[in-house]
């Protein structure tokens, strides 16, 4: 069994899925609204919050890029821009976390440079999340990995031999808890190019924990996810999409997180272990399988034959597979219509 314990969470093989709600950029830059969706996030049983801690300035540079995609929610806007509206300033995060903690909820964040790694320090990260375009930075992954903790890293944009490269990284340099996201790293993502198939793949592949960061619509992908491995889902979560932000389209609101909760969590338990014969559970449901029933009223000495006897439910008598064994039999005495036939009275 493999678990990362977290003091009141724990992320394991035998744990259902740790669910963490992405606050990204949605606050809007209210930190009024991030405490809000902190405590809707807390609300809906969500086991984490995760914050994303850079400035426009550790990101890139003003006029560096434009983004020039039609397919893409941020098309024409330049990316300085972008990350300077949906950044959370590094002021707000002790307060958000103070916040989650007060909840119940683990809180933590991706670092984007080696800054902010050191600034997270200062605030006694339990947890550090590697986001899929910085999976292959190997000086910020070994500056995560020196700290000992947890780290959990998503693998989109990624070669199996990037992920090869930057798991060697992470564990030469200190990190002995991982866990790998499957991730497709397009906003939002398609059920079609999420290929969940990978997950146990990636477990076996690397003998780690595995989970999804899904950028997909609904819960559907997460709930087949936990089928096939995963123990930790991360979805990005609004109050309300139609309030916008940059990430908003593609989150979830409060009563999707809960249904998420709920449904990853049912899928876990319905997994089981491989079972077969009569569950305890079943017990009192043997009384409506089907058995051999006299079906008139017959004297003794009188000869069991097709007309005289039925296969019905419930199951008290005989099972069917004597039939043929107790036809041209005779009965030892006289039974009514509706007694089922047992070998006591042949």
């Amino acid at each position: 069994m493999m678990e990362i314990n977290l003091g009141n969470k724990k992320i394991g093989t035998d744990h259902k899925p740790f669910i963490i709600a992405e606050m990204s950029g949605n606050h809007n830059q209210s930190i009024d609204r991030a405490f809000a969706i902190v405590d809707a996030a807390a609300a809906a049983g969500a086991d984490a919050i995760k914050l994303q801690t850079y400035t426009a300035d550790t990101m890139t540079i003003k006029g560096a890029y434009q983004i020039n995609d039609k397919d893409s929610l941020w098309q024409g806007r330049e990316l300085y821009d972008l990350y300077k509206e949906a950044y959370t300033p590094w002021e707000w995060h002790k307060e958000i976390f103070d916040r989650a903690k007060e909840k119940g909820m683990i809180a933590f964040s991706s670092p984007f440079d080696e800054t902010a790694v050191d600034f997270l320090e200062e605030l006694e990260m339990p947890i550090y999340k590697i986001a899929s375009f910085e999976n292959t930075d190997w000086p910020l992954l070994k500056k995560v990995a020196q700290t000992g903790k947890p780290v959990i890293m998503s693998t989109g944009v990624s070669k199996l031999s990037d992920i090869d490269e930057s798991v060697r990284i992470l564990r030469e340099h200190g990190c002995t808890q991982l866990v790998l996201l499957k991730c497709t790293s397009t906003y939002p993502s398609t059920p079609g190019n999420t290929n969940l198939a990978t997950i146990p793949h990636l477990q076996q592949m690397f003998n780690s924990l595995v989970g999804l960061s899904d950028h997909t619509m609904g819960i559907g992908a997460a709930v087949a996810a936990t089928a096939l491995g995963a123990r930790v889902i991360e979805k990005h979560f609004t109050l309300r999409r139609a309030d916008g932000g940059v990430d908003s389209a593609f989150s979830l609101e409060p009563a999707e997180l809960e249904a998420l909760v709920v449904e990853t969590e049912r899928a876990f338990l319905a997994l089981g272990n491989v079972q077969y014969g009569v569950q305890k559970a079943e017990e009192k449901s043997k009384a409506f399988k089907r058995s051999i029933y006299i079906s008139k009223n017959m004297k003794a000495g009188e000869i069991i034959s097709l007309d005289n006897t039925r296969v019905i439910r419930p199951g008290d008598g005989l099972e069917s597979r004597y039939l043929d064994i107790v036809l041209g039999r005779a009965l030892k005495k006289d039974v009514a219509a509706g007694t089922a036939l047992t070998w006591d009275i042949i």
